[in-house]
């Protein structure tokens, strides 16, 4: 039998795994600052600088140049305040973290399908450009060509800035290979804790700090770390670089019958035949406001969400969706369904069936009024 509420917002935040939820209560239970030089101290700094390791390894960065933040908005903002030295560049499809964070910069738009316009891109990038782009975006899963990017920036002499919150642990990454400047990642995306996230800095690339504090972070962000935060995400970042192969495997198998009880349902999958993620859904009821159909699935027991949870609550129209050009009829009845290492097929089947009696309900009612 299914038990209700039954979570499908993993984009949101991706309920904590049992690796890193242990992860972060044995470091709380340690205690011990990071910057001491006593036993407890250097037991702190030990599993920071393991959770390094681990975290490196989402992007096959170096530990050494990982730079441990609040979260990825911070990462972000780090990035485009700290590295930047000539124009900055962002896709019209960016997180808010992005956008806000040089609200003068050059804005690149993506084509109908939501992927980044190369030869725009290509016509407008110029030496000592500072670029940012989302390898994966977060309302619709749509996997941007990042080497394609990144081969055009690299020619044309500029810098690159990948925003892999909802990239890592789903598809591969190699900052070397992509010759990135940095990569900002998250933990409560992967299944860490919220609350902490990284700059990923490229080799050799140097960071001067916007919050100099103490000198921790080898003095490129200041402020006692959060240990049982970076021991808990070091954990999860562990977990999904060894089941994620298998795991997006399954995921895709639950995306297609999801998208398939969809359509049954008279709704449309945006950018279904684009690359994407395995584990997102981006889905419109045109006729039917996006906060309409959330309250309704959330009072049958299901969570999903209407674009991105980092607005205070708010719904409001998709800037993604309006970005691909999509009518506000689309882009305004829009929710997105996201998945993750607890969703099962059953769990698929259940949302797919109260999906379908909301559609049923609220076209009945449209024809009444009509």
């Amino acid at each position: 039998m299914l038990h209700t509420p039954v979570y499908l917002d993993y984009n949101a935040t991706c309920p904590i795994l049992p690796e890193s939820e242990q992860a972060v209560l044995s470091a709380l239970a340690a205690g011990g600052n990071p910057s001491s030089v006593h036993a407890f101290g250097r037991a702190a700094r030990g599993a920071v600088e393991a959770a390094r390791v681990r975290v490196a390894a989402l992007v096959a960065g170096d530990p050494a140049q990982v730079v441990f933040t609040s979260g990825a908005s911070e990462a972000n903002m780090l990035a485009l305040r700290a590295l930047p030295t000539g124009r900055v560049l962002v896709s019209d499809i960016e997180h808010d973290s992005v956008l806000n964070a040089q609200t003068d910069a050059v804005r690149l738009p993506v084509d109908p399908e939501g992927r980044l316009d190369l030869t725009f891109l290509r016509e407008t990038v110029t030496e000592g450009d500072f670029v940012s782009v989302m390898a994966v975006n977060n309302e619709t899963g749509v996997i941007q060509p990042i080497a394609e990017i990144a081969d055009i920036i690299r020619d044309a002499g500029g810098r690159l800035h990948i925003d892999a919150v909802q990239a890592a642990g789903r598809i591969s990454l190699d900052i070397a290979g992509l010759g990135a400047t940095a990569i900002s990642v998250s933990a409560h995306k992967i299944g860490g804790p919220p609350g902490v996230g990284a700059l990923i800095l490229g080799r050799g690339v140097a960071l001067r700090a916007i919050m100099p504090g103490g000198g921790q972070e080898r003095g490129r962000r200041g402020g006692t770390e959060n240990t049982p935060g970076i021991a808990g995400f070091g954990a999860a970042a562990a977990r999904v670089l060894e089941w994620r192969d298998g795991e997006q495997t399954r995921l895709a198998e639950l995306r297609r019958q999801l998208e398939e009880g969809l359509a049954e349902a008279g709704a449309t999958v945006i950018a279904a035949g684009t690359p994407r993620v395995a584990n997102t859904v981006c889905v419109a009821l045109p006729g039917v406001p996006s906060e309409k159909q959330v309250i309704a699935l959330d009072l049958a027991g299901f969570a999903v969400s209407a674009g991105s949870a980092c607005s205070s609550g708010k719904v409001k129209t998709s800037h993604v969706l309006n970005a691909m050009g999509l009518p506000d009829a689309v882009s305004g009845a829009s929710i997105r369904v996201s998945m993750g290492w607890r969703t099962t097929a059953q769990e698929v089947d259940a949302f797919t069936a109260a999906y379908a009696a909301m559609a049923g309900r609220f076209g009945a009612m449209a024809k009444t009024a009509g």
